[in-house]
């Protein structure tokens, strides 16, 4: 992220407003770009544990036990066990 220097942006009347709240200090100005996107979407990561965690309930319905699971997938058996048992 990079720093911009409010006297260089901002109006004069606004930003003596700002400075009756915040004189001196650093002030985060979030984005107006719509809702905030969840975990993983930009990264493909939620797509990917979405598919993974739905072939380890493949497979366990197919009789892969927990066990060969955890192996497979080097998870703990109680990770295994919380993604087959999961209401979706």
């Amino acid at each position: 992220m990079k720093y911009l220097k409010a006297d260089e942006i901002l109006p004069k009347e606004l930003l003596k407003e700002i400075q009756r709240y915040v004189d001196g200090g650093i002030l985060y100005i979030p984005k107006c770009h719509g809702p905030r996107k969840k975990w993983g979407e930009n990264s493909g990561g939620a797509a990917y544990y979405r598919t993974r965690n739905e072939e380890i309930r493949n497979r366990f319905h197919h009789g892969i036990s927990i066990t060969r699971l955890a192996e497979i997938y080097g998870l703990s058996q109680e990770t295994i066990k919380k993604i087959v048992y999961a209401k979706s």
